[in-house]
């Protein structure tokens, strides 16, 4: 498990705080990391911020991935960033509409976000704008679908001995 440092947390839950005054922040820690949620508008100045700040530097995005809340109709984004020159990790959160879901790209920031976003657009259908080759990277083309949204059973409807709820759903 990784080390928590609280120190470092409320550092940057304190930076975060005083450069974006008006922006609506959630934080939280999940388990041995600092998780911070915001709008999706301030993402991509938000990652500038982190990544550039002297005393901050989180230099590496470690991972992004999408999510699916079907109970809320929202898909949302998490980037994991790791600062190398403080050895400390935070989760950045951000969640759009079903109906539009549209997040900007940071592979401006961070190049290898680029097939890390066409992921995550194959998989969970979000779409990143600026992203300069937005295109299906697993899945076939023709797909219409997006197969880790939760909006099909996982089993046969007409078996008794199987539960969805056993599966997250």
């Amino acid at each position: 498990m990784y080390q928590i440092n609280i120190d470092r947390d409320q550092l940057v839950v304190r930076k975060i705080a005083e450069h974006f005054k008006d922006a609506t922040i959630q934080q939280e820690r999940l388990v041995d990391m600092l998780c911070i949620t915001v709008s999706k508008e301030i993402i991509p100045d938000l990652l500038l911020f982190l990544r550039n700040e002297k005393e901050l530097q989180y230099n590496f995005l470690t991972t992004l991935c999408g999510m699916h809340y079907p109970e809320k109709e929202r898909l949302g984004v998490v980037y994991h960033l790791h600062s190398f020159m403080y050895n400390h990790r935070i989760r950045i959160k951000t969640e759009t509409d079903v109906i539009r879901p549209v997040i900007a790209s940071v592979t401006s920031l961070w190049p290898a976000a680029n097939w890390m976003e066409r992921e995550t657009f194959d998989f969970f259908g979000i779409e990143f704008e600026g992203h300069p080759n937005l295109k299906r990277i697993l899945n076939m083309d023709e797909m219409t679908d997006f197969p880790m949204r939760k909006e099909f059973p996982l089993e046969d409807q007409t078996r008794g001995d199987k539960d969805d709820s056993m599966f997250g759903r």
